[in-house]
């Protein structure tokens, strides 16, 4: 799995760069949206938009655009259109699984901008079911790489974490948990001094296929073209990600 961890770094890079900051910052506001719907305004019992505000400043968000967020969110600020969040399935090339996380205001225009990509670079739209059995829902802390993989593994299992990924050279290690163990987990990391950079929901496939790296290449193009849309938060496959394929990935783009 060391390949995800490296597409994980390629997409935070991609999200650093100055050209595509305005996007990422609306895409998260969106998000800092609903969590305050849902949750309410105070970081102290929403753990939801404690987890994306951190985030949002890792990012350097500006803060006006936080507060205007969480405003509309709690209902303060009742400008805009309704925003929602969907997952939507569908196929890659050669067969690959994959569900896709959004956040829209229209999700007319989303289904259409999907599905425009999908079959542009050889997938197809599923019907609701049709993938997400092969996926199962995990939280995940990101480790800076240069904490110690030792130290981080017995800190994590004394934590109650389900599973460990080495991260190299600049990926980050990645600590995986049961969804409602999250926040305790990543908070009893910090409290033993390990540092953490970030935590999330992510869909985790249940088994991986395996291509040739030509093929690979081709499903991380369109993995690549889904998460440049607008209203695309991220896409999961069930592809093998090896180094591999993403090196060449890279030099191809």
């Amino acid at each position: 799995m060391s390949g995800h961890s490296h597409w994980s770094t390629i997409r935070r890079k991609k999200e650093a760069n100055d050209s595509k900051r305005g996007a990422i910052f609306t895409k998260v506001a969106r998000e800092i949206v609903i969590a305050a719907r849902d949750g309410g305004g105070d970081t102290d019992t929403n753990i939801r938009l404690r987890m994306i505000l951190d985030k949002a400043r890792s990012m350097r968000m500006p803060k006006d655009n936080i507060e205007r967020a969480i405003k509309r969110g709690t209902g303060e600020d009742k400008e805009g259109a309704e925003i929602i969040e969907a997952m939507y399935e569908g196929y890659g090339p050669h067969g690959v699984a994959m569900i896709i996380d959004v956040v829209t205001d229209n999700r007319n225009r989303t289904v259409a901008a999907l599905r425009h990509a999908l079959t542009r670079l050889g997938g197809n739209m599923g019907d609701p079911g049709s993938v997400a059995w092969q996926f199962e829902r995990k939280g995940v802390i990101h480790v800076p790489a240069s904490v110690d993989f030792d130290e981080l593994f017995e800190a994590a299992l004394e934590a109650g974490a389900d599973d460990l990924l080495e991260g190299g050279g600049e990926d980050e290690h990645e600590v995986y948990t049961n969804p409602s163990d999250l926040h305790a987990v990543s908070e009893e990391l910090k409290g033993a001094g390990i540092p953490v950079s970030s935590v999330e929901m992510v869909m985790v496939p249940k088994n991986e296929i395996a291509l040739d790296i030509k093929n690979s290449v081709q499903v991380l193009k369109l993995i690549d073209n889904l998460e440049e849309l607008d209203d695309v938060r991220r896409v999961y496959s069930n592809l093998e990600v090896t180094d591999e394929a993403v090196a060449a990935f890279e030099a191809a783009m």
